[in-house]
Protein backbone atom coordinates (compact mmCIF):
# COMPACT_ATOMS: atom_id res chain seq x y z
CA UNK A 1 0.00 0.00 0.00
CA UNK A 2 1.69 3.42 -1.11
CA UNK A 3 1.63 6.02 1.63
CA UNK A 4 0.52 9.68 1.22
CA UNK A 5 3.03 12.40 1.35
CA UNK A 6 2.09 13.06 4.79
CA UNK A 7 2.02 9.66 6.02
CA UNK A 8 5.74 9.46 4.57
CA UNK A 9 6.66 11.93 6.25
CA UNK A 10 5.36 10.80 9.83
CA UNK A 11 6.54 7.25 9.27
CA UNK A 12 10.06 8.72 8.63
CA UNK A 13 9.82 11.23 11.77
CA UNK A 14 8.95 8.52 13.74
CA UNK A 15 12.17 6.27 12.41
CA UNK A 16 14.63 9.20 13.20
CA UNK A 17 12.70 9.55 16.52
CA UNK A 18 13.40 5.44 17.66
CA UNK A 19 16.85 6.73 16.43
CA UNK A 20 17.50 9.08 18.43
CA UNK A 21 16.26 7.44 21.41
CA UNK A 22 18.59 4.52 21.28
CA UNK A 23 21.53 6.92 20.48
CA UNK A 24 20.92 8.31 23.95
CA UNK A 25 20.06 5.33 25.67
CA UNK A 26 23.56 3.71 23.41
CA UNK A 27 25.62 6.58 24.64
CA UNK A 28 24.42 6.75 28.41
CA UNK A 29 25.29 2.87 28.46
CA UNK A 30 28.86 4.01 27.31
CA UNK A 31 29.59 6.72 29.55
CA UNK A 32 28.47 3.89 32.56
CA UNK A 33 30.50 1.53 30.90
CA UNK A 34 33.72 4.21 30.52
CA UNK A 35 33.05 5.20 34.48
CA UNK A 36 33.21 1.67 35.83
CA UNK A 37 36.81 0.87 33.33
CA UNK A 38 38.58 4.01 35.11
CA UNK A 39 37.06 2.70 38.77
CA UNK A 40 38.80 -0.90 38.08
CA UNK A 41 42.17 0.96 36.31
CA UNK A 42 42.34 3.41 39.57
CA UNK A 43 42.37 0.12 42.09
CA UNK A 44 44.42 -1.50 39.76
CA UNK A 45 46.85 1.19 40.17
CA UNK A 46 46.47 1.63 43.83
CA UNK A 47 47.00 -2.52 44.23
CA UNK A 48 50.26 -2.44 42.18
CA UNK A 49 51.55 0.56 44.34
CA UNK A 50 51.44 -1.02 47.21
CA UNK A 51 52.71 -4.34 46.28
CA UNK A 52 56.66 -2.52 44.83
CA UNK A 53 56.41 -0.43 47.94
CA UNK A 54 56.10 -3.87 49.90
CA UNK A 55 58.81 -5.41 47.83
CA UNK A 56 61.15 -2.36 47.63
CA UNK A 57 63.20 -3.82 45.20
CA UNK A 58 64.77 -0.89 43.31
CA UNK A 59 66.66 -2.51 40.54
CA UNK A 60 63.70 -3.82 38.58
CA UNK A 61 63.55 -2.37 35.76
CA UNK A 62 60.62 -1.14 33.40
CA UNK A 63 58.34 -3.72 31.37
CA UNK A 64 60.25 -3.81 27.77
CA UNK A 65 57.22 -2.51 25.32
CA UNK A 66 58.39 -5.28 22.87
CA UNK A 67 57.02 -7.68 25.16
CA UNK A 68 53.76 -5.40 26.80
CA UNK A 69 52.16 -4.99 23.05
CA UNK A 70 52.85 -1.33 24.02
CA UNK A 71 54.01 0.61 20.52
CA UNK A 72 57.78 1.11 20.00
CA UNK A 73 57.61 3.53 17.36
CA UNK A 74 55.45 6.93 18.87
CA UNK A 75 54.66 7.62 15.50
CA UNK A 76 52.47 4.04 14.84
CA UNK A 77 48.83 4.03 16.30
CA UNK A 78 48.92 0.91 18.11
CA UNK A 79 45.70 -1.24 19.00
CA UNK A 80 45.56 -3.62 21.55
CA UNK A 81 43.30 -6.34 21.11
CA UNK A 82 39.50 -5.43 22.44
CA UNK A 83 38.65 -6.57 26.05
CA UNK A 84 36.64 -9.57 26.68
CA UNK A 85 32.61 -8.40 27.50
CA UNK A 86 29.12 -8.89 28.08
CA UNK A 87 27.62 -6.63 26.98
CA UNK A 88 24.64 -7.32 24.30
CA UNK A 89 24.99 -4.81 22.25
CA UNK A 90 28.56 -5.41 20.84
CA UNK A 91 28.59 -7.52 17.78
CA UNK A 92 29.00 -10.75 16.80
CA UNK A 93 30.72 -9.82 12.97
CA UNK A 94 31.52 -6.78 10.79
CA UNK A 95 29.01 -5.72 8.88
CA UNK A 96 29.57 -7.09 4.73
CA UNK A 97 31.08 -4.47 2.55
CA UNK A 98 28.96 -4.32 -0.28
CA UNK A 99 26.90 -2.17 2.18
CA UNK A 100 29.57 0.26 1.13
CA UNK A 101 31.70 -0.70 -1.74
CA UNK A 102 31.61 1.95 -4.44
CA UNK A 103 30.58 4.78 -2.94
CA UNK A 104 30.91 7.69 -1.19
CA UNK A 105 29.42 9.37 1.90
CA UNK A 106 29.71 12.81 3.52
CA UNK A 107 29.32 12.57 7.39
CA UNK A 108 29.87 14.97 10.32
CA UNK A 109 31.60 14.26 13.85
CA UNK A 110 29.75 16.66 16.21
CA UNK A 111 32.75 16.71 18.66
CA UNK A 112 32.82 18.76 21.87
CA UNK A 113 36.10 20.78 20.25
CA UNK A 114 34.08 21.54 17.00
CA UNK A 115 31.90 19.57 13.76
CA UNK A 116 34.57 17.88 11.73
CA UNK A 117 33.45 17.05 8.11
CA UNK A 118 34.25 13.60 6.39
CA UNK A 119 33.69 11.80 3.36
CA UNK A 120 34.08 8.00 3.93
CA UNK A 121 35.38 6.09 0.66
CA UNK A 122 33.39 2.90 0.11
CA UNK A 123 35.20 2.42 -2.93
CA UNK A 124 38.84 1.77 -1.96
CA UNK A 125 38.13 1.12 1.54
CA UNK A 126 34.60 -1.02 1.29
CA UNK A 127 35.04 -3.19 4.73
CA UNK A 128 36.40 -0.14 6.69
CA UNK A 129 33.89 1.84 4.95
CA UNK A 130 30.74 -0.27 5.86
CA UNK A 131 31.91 -0.69 9.55
CA UNK A 132 32.22 2.73 10.11
CA UNK A 133 29.13 3.91 9.04
CA UNK A 134 27.12 0.86 10.87
CA UNK A 135 28.80 1.81 13.98
CA UNK A 136 27.92 5.58 13.61
CA UNK A 137 24.53 4.93 12.20
CA UNK A 138 23.83 2.84 15.79
CA UNK A 139 25.40 5.72 17.71
CA UNK A 140 28.25 3.43 18.77
CA UNK A 141 30.93 6.58 18.86
CA UNK A 142 28.38 8.54 20.76
CA UNK A 143 30.02 9.85 24.00
CA UNK A 144 33.13 8.15 23.51
CA UNK A 145 36.48 10.00 24.20
CA UNK A 146 39.67 10.73 21.94
CA UNK A 147 41.62 8.57 24.22
CA UNK A 148 44.94 9.72 22.57
CA UNK A 149 47.11 12.22 20.79
CA UNK A 150 50.14 12.23 18.89
CA UNK A 151 50.69 16.54 19.07
CA UNK A 152 52.31 16.80 15.72
CA UNK A 153 50.38 14.40 13.78
CA UNK A 154 46.78 12.62 14.81
CA UNK A 155 44.22 12.27 17.12
CA UNK A 156 42.90 8.60 17.87
CA UNK A 157 39.10 8.15 18.56
CA UNK A 158 36.53 5.23 18.67
CA UNK A 159 37.36 3.29 21.88
CA UNK A 160 33.90 2.88 24.22
CA UNK A 161 36.02 2.38 27.30
CA UNK A 162 38.45 5.31 25.96
CA UNK A 163 41.70 2.96 27.54
CA UNK A 164 42.36 2.32 23.88
CA UNK A 165 41.91 -1.11 24.39
CA UNK A 166 37.84 -1.25 23.75
CA UNK A 167 36.14 -2.29 20.54
CA UNK A 168 33.03 -3.24 19.37
CA UNK A 169 33.10 -7.50 19.94
CA UNK A 170 34.94 -8.24 16.59
CA UNK A 171 38.34 -7.42 14.67
CA UNK A 172 38.28 -7.36 10.88
CA UNK A 173 40.62 -7.08 8.17
CA UNK A 174 42.72 -6.83 5.74
CA UNK A 175 44.41 -4.18 5.50
CA UNK A 176 42.75 -1.84 2.43
CA UNK A 177 44.27 1.27 0.76
CA UNK A 178 47.97 1.75 2.55
CA UNK A 179 49.60 4.76 0.72
CA UNK A 180 52.30 2.85 -0.54
CA UNK A 181 55.30 5.39 0.35
CA UNK A 182 53.87 5.29 4.22
CA UNK A 183 53.01 8.65 4.26
CA UNK A 184 49.74 9.48 5.74
CA UNK A 185 48.23 13.26 4.23
CA UNK A 186 46.78 15.86 6.35
CA UNK A 187 43.03 15.08 6.78
CA UNK A 188 43.73 11.05 6.51
CA UNK A 189 41.07 9.01 8.24
CA UNK A 190 41.83 5.83 9.08
CA UNK A 191 41.46 2.32 11.02
CA UNK A 192 43.94 2.03 13.98
CA UNK A 193 45.29 -1.56 14.80
CA UNK A 194 47.59 -3.95 16.78
CA UNK A 195 51.44 -3.83 15.19
CA UNK A 196 51.99 -6.72 13.53
CA UNK A 197 48.21 -7.98 13.12
CA UNK A 198 46.48 -6.67 9.94
CA UNK A 199 43.10 -8.85 11.04
CA UNK A 200 43.06 -6.74 14.47
CA UNK A 201 40.88 -3.74 13.61
CA UNK A 202 37.91 -2.71 15.09
CA UNK A 203 36.45 0.61 15.97
CA UNK A 204 39.19 2.73 16.40
CA UNK A 205 40.30 4.87 13.94
CA UNK A 206 42.32 7.76 13.81
CA UNK A 207 42.54 11.56 12.16
CA UNK A 208 45.53 12.71 10.53
CA UNK A 209 46.11 16.86 10.91
CA UNK A 210 49.73 16.66 9.57
CA UNK A 211 51.47 14.75 6.54
CA UNK A 212 52.86 11.94 8.83
CA UNK A 213 54.99 8.71 7.83
CA UNK A 214 54.04 5.80 9.71
CA UNK A 215 56.13 2.69 9.18
CA UNK A 216 54.25 -0.52 7.37
CA UNK A 217 55.26 -3.37 9.73
CA UNK A 218 55.12 -6.78 8.54
CA UNK A 219 51.63 -6.54 8.22
CA UNK A 220 51.45 -4.09 6.41
CA UNK A 221 50.26 -0.10 6.30
CA UNK A 222 46.71 1.80 8.02
CA UNK A 223 43.47 1.58 6.34
CA UNK A 224 42.25 4.87 4.91
CA UNK A 225 39.43 4.71 4.98
CA UNK A 226 38.31 8.21 4.31
CA UNK A 227 39.60 12.61 4.59
CA UNK A 228 38.43 15.35 6.87
CA UNK A 229 36.54 18.00 4.38
CA UNK A 230 36.09 20.37 6.95
CA UNK A 231 37.94 20.94 10.47
CA UNK A 232 40.94 20.33 10.20
CA UNK A 233 41.64 23.41 11.86
CA UNK A 234 40.09 21.93 15.09
CA UNK A 235 42.52 18.57 15.15
CA UNK A 236 45.34 21.27 14.84
CA UNK A 237 44.43 22.97 17.57
CA UNK A 238 44.04 20.19 19.49
CA UNK A 239 47.55 19.25 18.82
CA UNK A 240 48.99 22.18 19.74
CA UNK A 241 47.55 22.09 22.97
CA UNK A 242 49.77 19.15 23.15
CA UNK A 243 48.97 16.01 26.19
CA UNK A 244 48.38 15.24 29.65
CA UNK A 245 51.62 15.11 31.59
CA UNK A 246 52.96 11.55 31.37
CA UNK A 247 50.14 10.48 29.16
CA UNK A 248 48.80 10.42 25.30
CA UNK A 249 45.46 11.33 25.81
CA UNK A 250 44.77 15.22 24.75
CA UNK A 251 44.75 18.13 27.14
CA UNK A 252 42.18 19.96 25.25
CA UNK A 253 39.94 16.57 25.77
CA UNK A 254 37.57 15.89 22.72
CA UNK A 255 34.28 13.41 23.19
CA UNK A 256 32.44 12.76 19.87
CA UNK A 257 29.02 13.24 20.34
CA UNK A 258 27.19 12.17 17.62
CA UNK A 259 27.86 11.40 13.66
CA UNK A 260 25.53 12.73 11.43
CA UNK A 261 24.56 12.60 7.45
CA UNK A 262 24.83 15.37 5.20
Amino acid sequence: MTRSTKQERAYQKRRHDKWEQRSRERAARRRRITLVSAVVVGLALVVGAIVLIVANQPDEQAPDPATTGESVDPATPDVAAPLPTTDPELYDAPPDPAEAEGRTWNLTLQTSAGDIGLEIDGENAPQAAANFLRLARDGFYDGTACHRLLPEALLQCGDPTATGTGGPGYTFGPIENAPEDGVYPAGTLAMARQGENGESMGSQFFLVFADVPLPSDSAGGYSIFGRVTEGLEILQQVGSAGTVEGSEQPALPVTIEGVTSE
